[in-house]
């Protein structure tokens, strides 16, 4: 049987607050702390995830990009059904994002790209995001 990858782990994030982003990234992203892994946070990563450690964010404590252009990533990408990405869509009054120049994001900011459409934006700390569907046609039915 040869070798291959069953799914990406987590991808590691470093913010001055790990606790404070991870109420961001509840709120954004509706991403939960994972109990069991929370002691890990005494001088390591809180493990946050929507789908209950299947795919996670590990927030380090450190210094953030910033303004600074990410040397390793360029961006993590999630991917949601069209109906969430419509729903994040009606959230951006309410939970506001922003690009990389500080401006706020708005649905009329969406990129569609043929067989799918995107949402860009950086969370506080300068890390790059995107919210992503290939649910195409029921979003551009919607839009």
């Amino acid at each position: 049987m040869a070798f291959h990858v069953q799914q990406i782990d987590h991808v590691e994030l470093f913010v001055p607050d790990q606790y404070e982003a991870a109420r961001w990234y509840q709120d954004i992203f509706g991403l939960e702390i994972l109990k069991d892994y929370e002691h890990w946070a005494n001088g390591g990563p809180l493990m946050i995830s929507s789908n209950g450690g299947g795919t996670m964010l590990a927030l380090f404590k450190g210094e953030p990009p910033g303004q600074r252009g990410t040397i390793g990533y360029r961006r993590v990408a999630f991917r949601v059904s069209g109906e969430g990405f419509l729903e994040f869509l009606s959230r951006l009054d309410a939970h506001p994002v922003y690009d990389a120049r500080g401006q706020q994001v708005k649905p009329v900011d969406v990129s569609d790209h043929g067989l799918s459409y995107s949402i860009y934006f950086n969370d506080p700390w300068g890390h790059p995001f995107e919210v992503t569907t290939y649910d195409y046609d029921l979003v551009q039915a919607r839009l």
